[in-house]
């Protein structure tokens, strides 16, 4: 049978979209997979050219007889590109996706850019001679001449930018100088580097005992080659950024480099200068918010060995290290490390795929583990390392619980309850920080009684139902609909409506309440500038302002010592969200912010603002108690099939054509019943939570198994029959596993 390759020929960024196709020999055929480097005959003249496999197929795309053939596997492959590339192939089958649209996943970097030059003035006489021919130039009154070799003698190199600038010595002025030899230009790549400014020359911090056996636990399984990653759970405040820095220090010393992520742009701040701190130059950074040219020069620095650190979100994680030794994925459990764009990979076993490929080790970090890694961890699939005490002996913040029902029976139809409002009066008066937080989620609301708490949920998925236009609720798993009622189906009160305020309405009633304290607001209005977080987090640390108001954005991983007081002014926006990880979002989202009081000397204090005060997530957040969250939750998870007790598809079909997408939903979900697949469980097909976007119609259905392997079968067979189909009109279909959103 025969046996195709489809090649880049080159990987320059720019040609990802084009691959070419070769027949592969069969002396060559247990040699050639995905990544490996080969070299082909290319173009009308057959001269010989390097590519990368990127997917084998028994599949010819055209005529068998004018293909030609792999000429042989190169032997001085590139091992990242190899990597990287592997890597995508992985992503395509285990996620689904074209290759293509892996490939841009995995490369960060699409374009070249133009590297920013750098020029440099060198002395090329003897001193003798230098101080000879400056006094030649004193007693001929050339004085831009020499200033200029004043210079020079003083510093054998300056920049050509000092030369014109400092100096004011015009460009002819040095071409003169060149002619008689006097001096050189010498010309290199100036590498932008962003992480340069955050640089402040602080010292490294002495681990405690406690910090000290975590490492020494994490550098036992890292010295063994296992490639089981490892769970660091470290409550708030326990130093967990100081152990990963050792860890990193130790992966240096070894010769090797590290990725460390991060789930948010705004982390970067904070996150860069305590690294830059120790590691100095060799630490950079990656994120949306960098040029086009300082993304392409990391990219670069990258490549050619000159950094050993690159820390930024998810796509860091996709650095092209030669010699990758850790990745470190920093607060673990965040939803941000699941990518909307196909292919809709995880970060979490994205990262474990890479370091199998490079030999590397993965430490997983959070103060609320995700219920997926702590369920690994509990089954061994993980090793679990725990730091359960803050650095120096502080205590976790006091937190309390205000049922907002009772403040509306009694009157207060604020957004800050009596409680919170007195903390906050308290906590200007002695001079300290303050942070209020709304737990808000999107645009989509739940609908609740104000006066009881009642939340309406679907009848058949144990889910809070979406308030959607024209007053209908919605279930977004398996399409119930109903109208919203008039008065509690509960208690018959008239106050049931869906709670939406936002960041600049509570920045509104507080400076009304408080016209003496000084206000930030961090959310995605005030963000949108290249700098925005950098921007208000330092402004905020420097302690400019009293009240820090923000989304979820401001509570994760920050570290502000002046801050006593954390307000959770809507606990119930995230906990009756509408999906099966409500609750686990809920309890993480509560935990964090619990986290950002009390990290400085005075003792922190937290206030949640909830209509659920008896939900389990809330009273185990109030005692920041993870064992008893994780035992709650993931007994809900067993009893409905939902991940990680099992694994879950999301099929999602778009087109223009309302009718269409429906038909082709339908049509597969029928399909799929037919299967008889043993143990699958078919929801669906039922609208997406967003039913439309642009004009492009959504309808969705969610398959549940045990195996994962399973779903991923299923997947290939789909794909198989939608290839050839015509008959699908302009429906798209994609998938997602184990969805951390609702679509």
């Amino acid at each position: 049978m025969a046996y195709y390759a489809n090649i880049i020929i080159d990987i320059s960024h720019e040609k990802l979209d084009r691959t070419f196709q070769y027949r592969i020999p069969e002396r060559l055929l247990e040699r050639i997979s995905p990544g490996v480097l080969v070299n082909v005959p290319f173009g009308r003249g057959n001269y010989e050219q390097k590519g990368f496999v990127i997917e084998v197929t028994k599949r010819a795309e055209y005529e068998e007889s004018k293909l030609k053939e792999i000429a042989s596997v190169a032997e001085d492959g590139v091992p990242v590109e190899a990597q990287l590339i592997a890597l995508a192939a992985w992503m395509r089958r285990q996620y689904g996706s074209t290759m293509n649209q892996a490939l841009k996943a995995v490369i960060p970097v699409k374009r070249k850019a133009k590297l920013k030059q750098r020029r440099t003035l060198c002395l090329c006489m003897e001193e003798e001679q230098a101080r000879e021919r400056l006094l030649e130039f004193q007693k001929k009154h050339c004085t831009a001449r020499e200033r200029l070799l004043l210079e020079l003698l003083s510093h054998p190199e300056i920049s050509y930018e000092d030369a014109t600038g400092r100096l004011n010595v015009s460009a002819g002025t040095i071409r003169a100088l060149e002619g008689q030899g006097v001096l050189k230009t010498v010309c290199g790549v100036a590498y932008r580097n962003p992480a340069a400014k955050w640089k402040d020359g602080g010292r490294p911090v002495e681990l405690n005992e406690m910090q000290k056996g975590a490492v020494s636990a994490i550098l036992d399984q890292m010295g063994r080659n296992t490639q089981k990653p490892c769970l660091l759970h470290g409550v708030t405040g326990s130093g967990k950024t100081e152990v990963y820095m050792e860890l990193i220090a130790y992966s240096i010393q070894s010769g090797r480099q590290a990725i460390m992520l991060i789930p948010e742009i705004s982390l970067t701040y904070q996150t860069v200068a305590r690294f830059t701190r120790r590691f100095g130059e060799r630490v950079s950074v990656m994120n949306s918010r960098l040029s086009k040219g300082e993304r392409y020069d990391q990219f670069l620095r990258a490549k050619n060995g000159e950094i050993d650190i690159m820390i930024g979100p998810r796509s860091a994680l996709f650095t092209p290290f030669a010699r990758l030794g850790l990745i470190i994925i920093d607060e673990e459990h965040e939803g941000a490390y699941k990518s909307e764009a196909l292919p809709r990979y995880h970060a979490r076993e994205t990262a474990v795929e890479r370091a199998r490929l490079a030999g590397a080790f993965v430490v997983l970090g959070s103060a609320t583990p995700s219920v997926d890694s702590y369920y690994r961890a509990k089954r061994g699939e993980y090793s679990l390392v725990q730091m359960l005490r803050r650095v120096g002996g502080r205590a976790l913040p006091e937190c309390s619980v205000v049922d907002l029902r009772e403040e509306l029976r009694e009157g207060n139809r604020s957004i800050l309850s009596r409680r919170l409002q007195d903390k906050i009066g308290r906590c200007l008066k002695e001079g300290r920080q303050a942070m209020l937080f709304i737990n808000r989620r999107g645009r989509l609301s739940f609908v609740s009684c104000r006066a009881c708490g009642y939340v309406l949920k679907c009848p058949h998925c144990d889910v809070s139902l979406s308030l959607h236009e024209q007053g209908r609720l919605i279930c977004h798993y398996c399409g119930h609909e109903e109208a919203a009622p008039a008065a509690c189906p509960n208690c018959a009160s008239p106050h049931v409506s869906g709670f939406r305020a936002g960041t600049q309405k509570i920045e509104e009633v507080v400076r009304r309440r408080f016209p003496e304290a000084k206000t930030l607001r961090m959310d995605f209005d005030t963000t949108r500038g290249k700098d925005g977080f950098e921007r208000i987090l330092s402004a905020f640390a420097r302690r400019e302002a009293d009240i820090l108001i923000g989304t979820q954005m401001i509570v994760k991983g920050h570290d502000f010592p002046g801050v006593t007081l954390v307000g959770v002014l809507a606990a119930d926006l995230a906990l009756h969200a509408g999906d099966y990880r409500a609750a686990e979002r809920s309890f993480q989202l509560l935990t964090q912010a619990a986290g950002r009081a009390g990290r400085g000397d005075a003792p922190g204090e937290v206030v949640i603002q909830t209509y659920d005060p008896g939900h389990y997530a809330i009273r185990a957040a109030k005692g920041q108690d993870y064992e008893a969250f994780y035992e709650a939750e993931i007994s809900v998870r067993r009893l409905l099939k939902y991940p990680p007790a099992a694994n879950m598809a999301l099929l999602l079909f778009t087109s223009r054509q309302e009718e269409e997408a429906g038909r082709a939903a339908g049509f597969l979900a029928a399909l799929i019943q037919k299967a008889r697949v043993p143990g699958l469980k078919l929801i669906g097909p039922a609208s997406a939570s967003v039913g439309k976007v642009n004009d492009v119609y959504r309808k969705v259905i969610y398959l549940k198994h045990e195996e994962y392997s399973q779903l991923v079968a299923l997947k290939d067979r789909i794909e198989l029959f939608l290839k050839d189909r015509e008959d699908m009109g302009s429906v798209t279909v994609s998938f997602d596993f184990n969805p951390l959103n609702g679509m």
